[in-house]
């Protein structure tokens, strides 16, 4: 697939023929001190406060892959915040880089969920979004994070994980998880072996979470990153670019959050 076709697919699926009036604006907000970069998404077309969605990035950090999901979020009604979790918005351009920001927030829980709810506040906050329907999306390592805030029991009405990790230190509890829960994944990712997912399918079902797990053949980790063909060539990383699991994930996380807010 040529790259001016999938920047036209983008472009539709913006919502550009639904009159949406798109705007983006760089946003600050901290977390004990630390600066945090963000990026607010949202429709100026729209009337009154609207459902907010957070958005969380890949192990790369707060880059144009998480501002095009908060861009498209808004072309569809939504308030959405792409969030910095490793603050003053670092970004890694290699994989070491990329694993030690991850490590540092996966592996300390206090820090991962003080980040969290400080785009969580910020976005409350935002006249543009209505404080009592709050979604999260995220990817790879975003996807994690969501996830981990779902077992929490963040006050969250969904959360959605693009080809994330599905393992866990802290499964959830019964009782717990208020959010719904879905999980996007590709079937020939590496990262995510059966075995994981299995694991993550009796979790959910032994702690009675309203979730749906949807795997798609021939995906990989990355599938909806049109910049991950790249990465895998640069670093011989197990990743790659999938138009066909990218459009229809993202078509049943639009079923998802209309189901989940009434739209």
């Amino acid at each position: 697939m040529t790259r001016l076709f999938v920047l036209m697919t983008l472009a539709l699926s913006m919502g550009m023929a639904h009159g949406a009036d798109v705007r983006g604006e760089e946003v600050n907000y901290s977390d004990n001190g630390t600066e945090l970069n963000g990026y607010l998404a949202y429709d100026a077309s729209a009337d009154g406060p609207r459902p907010g969605v957070l958005v969380i990035h890949e192990w790369w950090g707060h880059n144009e892959h998480a501002r095009e999901q908060a861009r498209r979020l808004a072309a569809l009604g939504y308030t959405a915040l792409a969030v910095d979790m490793y603050g003053e918005g670092r970004l890694a351009d290699h994989p070491d880089d990329a694993r030690t920001f991850a490590t540092l927030i996966r592996g300390n829980q206090m820090l991962m969920m003080q980040r969290f709810e400080a785009a969580r506040k910020f976005l409350h906050e935002h006249e543009r979004a209505d404080a009592a329907q709050t979604a999260a999306i995220g990817y790879c390592f975003g996807g994690s994070i969501v996830l981990e805030m779902a077992r929490a029991g963040a006050d969250l009405k969904a959360v959605a994980s693009f080809h994330g990790a599905l393992a866990t230190q802290n499964p959830a509890e019964s009782g717990k998880v208020t959010s719904r829960v879905l999980v996007l994944h590709g079937n020939e990712d590496p990262m995510v072996p059966p075995e994981q997912v299995e694991n993550f399918k009796k979790e959910m079902d032994a702690a009675g979470v309203d979730y749906r797990f949807v795997g798609y053949d021939g995906a990989t980790h990355s599938f909806t990153n049109p910049g991950a063909d790249e990465a895998a060539e640069k670093f011989g990383m197990p990743v790659g670019y999938n138009a066909d699991a990218d459009q229809a994930s993202w078509s049943e996380l639009e079923r998802f959050l209309a189901d989940t807010f009434g739209g």
